[in-house]
């Protein structure tokens, strides 16, 4: 029984290339953001795995990437749950602005805090914590049992998502979460120990 868990971050959104906080809006996906699905498709198909459901988020940029790899795949057939609980953090009043943007109005290192931080939020959105606050009991109650099943088990995302989804599963405190950054279209597979946690871990790309 292998146990694994595989994450990937959705392909480019218009917003990604347009370097505007994007959260809870809805852009859809670039031509590069389309063909970075279909390549980490390519590159799960390559390791055999079948699916035994797949979880994304009620965003289409998320939902889009999973569709990809899902025909990369051959397993569209597989079952599947959009949740918001899986969503983007709520970015509040920096919803749609430009990192530029940001910065001019606020100064550079409030806009780094309110990225990259894990207690402080943006006005009117989300911290890392209050992130972690809605995934992690989706996490445990609705995804976790798949894993600990026998898996292998899907969840096309978003970074900050995973991010507070990778602080849990390895350990991370605080102070050292701000380090993590997951890129467009990176995938994660994790297999877990009986216990549910981490026995190894390895990050690709298509």
């Amino acid at each position: 029984m292998e146990r694994m868990l595989v994450t990937v971050r959705h392909g480019q959104s218009e917003w990604n290339l347009q370097s505007r906080f994007t959260g809870w809006k809805n852009p859809g996906l670039t031509p590069l953001g389309i063909e970075e699905a279909r390549s980490v498709g390519r590159e799960l198909k390559k390791r055999d795995l079948a699916f035994t459901v797949a979880f994304t988020s009620a965003l289409l940029r998320a939902q889009h990437t999973l569709d990809i790899i899902l025909d990369e795949l051959g397993q569209t057939g597989i079952p599947t749950l959009s949740e918001p609980a899986l969503n983007e953090r709520h970015y509040g009043d920096l919803s749609g602005m430009s990192k530029e943007e940001a910065c001019r109005k606020w100064g550079d290192e409030q806009v780094h805090l309110w990225r990259r931080s894990y207690e402080v939020a943006p006005p009117g959105g989300e911290s890392l914590k209050d992130t972690s606050a809605r995934i992690l009991p989706f996490y445990c109650q609705n995804i976790l049992p798949h894993v600990l099943r026998g898996g292998p088990v899907l969840v096309v995302s978003h970074e900050n998502s995973l991010r507070a989804l990778v602080m849990a599963l390895e350990g991370l405190t605080p102070e050292t979460v701000p380090q993590v950054e997951i890129e467009n279209g990176a995938a994660t597979a994790y297999r877990l120990n009986a216990d549910a946690t981490v026995a190894s871990k390895q990050v690709f790309r298509g």
